[in-house]
């Protein structure tokens, strides 16, 4: 069996899982050049570009292997189960409710081949049910799901049907999986989810009880976190963090928008000025914390002074990265049928404006850390060169015959080229 993914690191840590439960039951899990009986393709929905991807996907590998089974799961089913039912390329269309049921339906469709369509919708009753790791693909970083669903219902995020109600990992099984993974060697954890800062909602813990657990693993020398919502980010929270010495003070705080009228047609719970007090308060208790975030552009009604006023505001917080991207247009939400849709030849000059000024914020941020000494985990190695990772994930290189793999070691920057750091070893 081999695997495909599209999407997240949340869609990557369950097909980790997916591959951890068919090694479990006894089949081979090979690369998807290599020949296979099956392919499992994990679906992303994010955008109607995500869903073309999935069929795309779909169509190339049954082109390929014609005689292979080709089961399709992931978001894209859960959202859209008639129009993925109808990809009649597929033998077994399962939705992301539960993992393990995967490997029954391709085995049950190996066996008898009668082609299997199971989709359940996400219930209020359902429980985090996701098999924790093992292993994980990278030697050096291992994700940690540890939160799913979304009740958010931002205007033009189809996630919350695609995911369901928000449900935690209990943190005993987030201890126990932290020591499986650093007996596996693997020095830095990040911690994810589809809503992670809604990790504990209606339960006793939050995301800072998930951090101290992880942090208290003997051999886990470095615990990041993925995307976070700004709103749910406490005092109490970022001072906790800050108690842990292995906790990575880098902060991906999701903005969407610069703009605060933007913001409230998105259905985005914070404004301008809390996202700004939020920065500072970072940046006050963390030295050399790194901002990251994500940037739409051409939201539906988005007006030329709107982005302007966005474009202002991204300048103005001047993040370390920023990951910009147009508006799609998502059939099943709010924001689809919202009027004065931004044309796409303009979506694409706002993202190149946006492009630029936060390439320069990240060239800025990367500079400030020139002669200085860093740690860094190193991740791999190339060319005569061994690369990795600052606490705050700034990338960094070093001329290096040994590739340090899994090495934490000292470097001092030297120069900061485009998205990466040039530096020595100490």
């Amino acid at each position: 069996v081999a695997f495909y993914t599209l999407g997240c690191k949340v869609n990557q840590y369950e097909t980790e899982a997916m591959r951890e439960a068919f090694a479990a039951a006894g089949h081979t899990v090979v690369p998807d050049s290599a020949p296979f009986d099956a392919i499992v393709i994990n679906s992303c929905t994010v955008t109607a570009e995500s869903d073309r991807k999935t069929r795309q996907t779909v169509r190339r590998f049954r082109k390929e292997r014609p005689d292979a089974a080709i089961v399709l799961t992931g978001c894209m089913v859960q959202a859209f189960s008639d129009e993925a039912k109808l990809l009649c390329e597929t033998d077994v269309v399962a939705g992301n409710t539960d993992v393990k049921k995967i490997v029954e339906y391709t085995e049950r469709f190996l066996s008898d081949g009668e082609r299997i369509f199971a989709v359940s919708k996400h219930a209020k009753t359902e429980r985090f049910n996701t098999p924790s790791l093992t292993d994980f693909a990278e030697r050096t970083r291992a994700y940690m799901k540890i939160e799913d669903g979304c009740e958010r219902f931002c205007t033009y995020c189809i996630i919350p049907t695609a995911r369901g109600f928000v449900r935690s990992k209990p943190l005993d099984e987030i201890k126990a999986e932290a020591e499986a993974l650093s007996k596996a060697g693997f020095s830095e954890i990040v911690l994810v989810g589809i809503n992670l800062t809604s990790f504990g909602t209606g339960e006793s813990f939050d995301l800072a009880d998930a951090v101290d657990a992880v942090c208290g693993v003997e051999g886990i020398k470095r615990v990041r976190l993925g995307s976070l919502e700004p709103d749910h980010m406490s005092d109490e929270m970022l001072s906790r963090f800050k108690k842990q010495e292995k906790f990575c003070p880098q902060f991906h705080l999701s903005l969407q928008s610069g703009c605060d009228k933007t913001l409230k047609r998105m259905n985005r719970h914070y404004d301008t000025a809390f996202y700004r007090d939020l920065v500072l308060r970072i940046r006050d208790s963390f030295s050399d914390a790194a901002i990251t975030t994500d940037i739409m552009v051409g939201f539906a009604g988005e007006t030329g002074e709107e982005f302007n006023e966005s474009l202002s505001f991204a300048k103005e917080i001047g993040f370390a990265k920023a990951h910009i991207f147009a508006y799609s247009r998502r059939a099943g939400t709010v924001a689809y049928g919202l009027p004065n849709q931004v044309s796409k030849t303009e979506k694409a000059r706002r993202s190149r404006l946006m492009s630029e000024a936060t390439l320069k914020t990240e060239s800025e941020f990367l500079n400030s850390l020139v002669g200085r000494v860093f740690p860094v985990l190193f991740e791999t190695s190339q060319d005569g060169f061994a690369e990795g990772y600052t606490a705050n994930y700034s990338r960094v290189r070093v001329k290096s015959d040994n590739p340090h793999t899994g090495e934490i070691l000292d470097v001092k920057i030297i120069s900061a080229e485009n998205e990466y750091c040039v530096g020595e070893l100490q």
